[in-house]
């Protein structure tokens, strides 16, 4: 069983089933329910052929009702922890875990995979399932975390090649855990406690969003000296040694990573009683970046003899969504296009009052008095931006040439 069929969820039950799993895709949203069994798929990097395939098979089904998933061998729960009012919110974790403890029977594995506060997993989840099922965690079940781990639109690393961290209360557990998602992916990488893997996950976050700010605060400073930043990241990233690649951004364009990190100060503050003065730097930067976009294109339209005000401005993707409330509350007129916004069950994704979702095809490029390549999804022709846009604000590095100016 599979809990929560969104981006994290619905992958690895499709991977599961490709392993020979039977898989009952458990999920409280209805109409996501309605949809899988349709043959829709709801979740990047799931597509309607393999949805299909999955249904072909006969070992998929989503469902809203736990009971579909009695007896079952193992249950992945893959319920976001965010925070909320300064501290994690573990509402939504805590509603899946008792919603299957009451089927949890002796011998089954349950893992919690996602990002959690070390001590999530033992502190949290393992009262609420031994009170939910009267069972022991370690003697009667096996219990386990895993961080989720995805680059979407990466075509290079998907579930199956990328080496998988996995963790067990106990020798027994760990073993459980292991073997499972050894069937799944090529290589596991066993840690000695679950706590570690839960820390894992909060540097593995901590890590791409301090590599952000520094890269956006580069970008910044480049812009006042006239250099391309882009142009020196990558020549530093021809360095052998000693380099870890990071590329400016727009802002925070996950959902969950601003909200993950924020665990590391929480957490902190809780335990030694002090703030993780890094990641909360790297916060406030990349909090920022929406308006330096802005800002930044403002000057761009000026040298061109144009304000914001009453500009035609299309943008490629609309995360953050931070750049087009402001863009549309100083009286652009606003066009976005987004692979998400057609899609009704995507996660954490609202168009915008005052946004006029399009296609990008040339006429609408053409009739941009500026293009904004915002998102960081590959699903676009930037050949075809460069070539029929009267003017490109590039904040991914994707294109070139004399009408783009580039982050």
């Amino acid at each position: 069983m599979v809990v929560g069929q969104g981006p994290a969820g619905l992958p690895l039950a499709m991977r599961a089933v490709e392993a020979g799993f039977r898989v009952v895709g458990l999920d409280e949203d209805g109409w996501r329910v309605k949809r899988l069994n349709a043959g829709e798929p709801c979740a990047e990097g799931v597509g309607a052929g393999a949805l299909a395939a999955a249904h072909a098979s006969g070992r998929y089904a989503a469902s809203a009702d736990a009971a579909d998933a009695t007896g079952f061998d193992v249950c992945v729960l893959t319920s976001p922890v965010r925070m909320r009012g300064g501290a994690p919110d573990l509402g939504p974790l805590g509603s899946a875990v008792r919603r299957i403890a009451p089927f949890l029977r002796p011998g089954a594995t349950v893992v919690l995979e996602g990002t959690a506060y070390p001590g999530t997993t033992e502190e949290f989840a393992r009262p609420l399932l031994e009170q939910g099922s009267g069972l022991r965690a370690g003697e009667d079940f096996h219990l386990g975390h895993s961080p989720h781990r995805a680059d979407p639109g990466n075509p290079r690393w998907r579930l199956g090649n990328t080496p998988k961290v996995v963790s067990g209360l106990d020798a027994a557990s760990l073993r459980a855990v292991t073997d499972f998602y050894g069937r799944l992916v090529r290589e596991t990488v066993p840690v000695s406690s679950l706590r570690v893997s839960e820390l894992c996950a909060l540097v593995e976050s901590a890590r791409a969003h301090v590599g952000a700010a520094l890269a956006n605060e580069l970008s910044i400073f480049a812009a006042h000296l006239g250099v391309d930043v882009w142009e020196a990241v990558e020549a530093a990233a021809t360095t052998p040694f000693g380099h870890a690649a990071a590329a400016p951004c727009p802002g925070i364009e996950d959902p969950c990573l601003p909200l993950d990190v924020t665990y590391l100060p929480w957490g902190m503050r809780r335990g030694v009683g002090r703030g993780f003065r890094l990641v909360e730097a790297a916060n406030d930067v990349n909090a920022h970046m929406p308006a330096q976009v802005v800002d930044r294109l403002g000057l761009a339209l000026n040298r061109r003899c144009r304000s914001i005000r009453g500009s035609r401005i299309l943008l490629l993707g609309l995360s953050p969504v931070e750049v087009a409330k402001t863009l549309c509350r100083l009286g652009a007129r606003v066009r976005a296009a987004d692979p998400r916004a057609g899609d009704c069950c995507a996660d954490d994704f609202v168009v915008p009052a005052g946004v006029e979702v399009v296609e990008p095809d040339a006429a609408e490029l053409a009739r941009a008095d500026a293009v904004v390549v915002l998102g960081g999804q590959d699903c676009y022709d930037y050949d075809l931006v460069q070539r029929a846009s009267r003017f490109v604000f590039d904040t991914r590095g994707r294109c070139r040439g004399p009408n783009v100016e580039r982050l």
